[in-house]
């Protein structure tokens, strides 16, 4: 109850602040007049006032001022509305005259840029040859690519992962080399073979059937030079030796784990 009380008084204070507001306004208002009081003009001043603004129209007196050219107006080369009757054109239809407005000259110079432009255009890069068209600079592209992983390859600490090969690869046990590889195949070996190497559109890597040896050397060489015939990319120009070793050990401690939906065996059998 004391809440309703409090707000009802606020309500009261805040309606006499109002009303004393307009008070202080219409006394304000009622000095004022009193002080300087307003005169308002007669019928008669108010009729002569109107002929007079009639006859200073009628006169001309209050002439219309040229209009002047803006510097917008000036760049696109418009026509003020004033000069709209020396534009009109001999000939008109249905009522209807057309205008002799001419191109703004901006345009012009636009338009025979564009002109100028697609004509070295042509010469630069269809005559000439002195641009290079897209398929040669992708082909640039890729030669650039492919002579930065090289220098990445050669620098200092790289050079030891480079060093294994089909020749000297040797299969490891070690859980670090084997999280490394499990890591690698899921990037780029599982699209084809299965997340868990139980096969999908290329062949299951988990039985004792292999297509092109399952000796770590025969995969070393599958992987790193692939099988183009079958779609299976060399994937020497993006890995170095060392990760490829890694997958091949890791592919190699998949032998007999059974994945669930694994591809029936491919190949040949070793043990």
């Amino acid at each position: 109850m004391s809440d309703i009380l409090i707000w009802a008084l606020l309500f009261m204070s805040v309606s006499i602040l109002v009303v004393s507001i307009l008070v202080l306004k219409v006394i304000r208002i009622f000095i004022q007049q009193t002080l300087h009081p307003v005169t308002f003009a007669s019928a008669e001043e108010r009729e002569r006032y109107i002929r007079e603004q009639y006859t200073l129209e009628q006169a001309g007196i209050e002439a219309e001022k040229p209009e002047k050219k803006t510097i917008w107006t000036r760049i696109l080369s418009l026509r003020p509305l004033a000069e709209e009757k020396e534009l009109v054109m001999e000939h008109e239809f249905d009522g209807i005259a057309e205008l002799d407005n001419p191109t703004p000259a901006w345009f012009m110079v636009l338009f025979y840029g564009t002109i100028i432009f697609a004509i070295i255009y042509l010469f630069n890069y269809h005559v000439i040859g002195w641009g290079k068209l897209q398929e040669e600079e992708y082909t640039v592209e890729l030669q650039q690519a492919e002579e930065a992983r090289i220098a990445l390859l050669q620098k200092p600490g790289a050079g030891g992962a480079n060093k294994i090969n089909e020749n000297n690869v040797e299969q490891s046990t070690d859980k670090a080399v084997l999280q490394a590889g499990g890591a690698l195949f899921k990037n780029v070996c599982s699209p084809c073979h299965g997340e868990h190497g139980e096969g999908a559109v290329g062949p299951n890597l988990t039985d004792a059937y292999w297509l092109h040896g399952g000796k770590v050397k025969d995969i070393f060489k599958t992987i790193k030079h692939g099988v183009p015939e079958k779609g299976m990319v060399a994937w020497e120009k993006s890995m170095n030796g060392k990760q490829i070793s890694d997958i091949t050990s890791y592919i190699l401690s998949l032998k007999g784990s059974n994945p669930a939906g694994a591809k029936a065996p491919q190949g040949k059998k070793e043990e």
